[in-house]
């Protein structure tokens, strides 16, 4: 197995088991809402410690209900997650652009260095008596 497919099933197993662990060992079982949001319980902690505390500003939108809440909440978390995807994407396509044009650009080169040793030993192998084809090499018979 290649070290990136090891390394990707452990990252899989553990978002799994941070998403399975919590339920089953009932880390909320002694809450009324065992499973509500961090601004929710920064409220409750901020009452319990002090009663007369008086926030400093309201929200901007308040929704109707906690429903339609959640519902921004995962639509801003899908844009987010979209946009850093895109991020990544775009960097993934320029570095993989750049490696091609990096290969086209030698290829060339690699290629004219072939010819040049091709002409540089087409000379010695006709001193050394070697038959010229015609139609090769320019000569029609001689």
């Amino acid at each position: 197995m290649k070290r990136g497919t090891k390394i990707n099933l452990l990252l899989v197993s553990a978002v799994a088991a941070l998403a399975v662990l919590p339920l089953v060992l009932g880390l909320g079982d002694h809450k009324e809402k065992p499973f509500t949001g961090s601004d929710t319980e920064a409220e409750t902690a901020i009452t319990e410690l002090d009663p007369d505390y008086e926030p400093w500003f309201s929200p901007l939108y308040e929704p109707p209900s906690g429903e339609i809440e959640s519902g921004l909440f995962a639509l801003q978390a899908a844009v987010g997650a979209g946009a850093l995807a895109y991020y990544f994407g775009v960097r993934r396509g320029r570095r993989q652009g750049a490696a091609l044009a990096q290969a086209q650009a030698q290829q060339p080169e690699q290629e004219q260095e072939q010819e040049q040793e091709q002409r540089g030993s087409a000379p010695a192998q006709e001193r050394q008596g070697a038959v010229r084809e015609p139609g090769r090499d320019g000569a029609e018979g001689a």
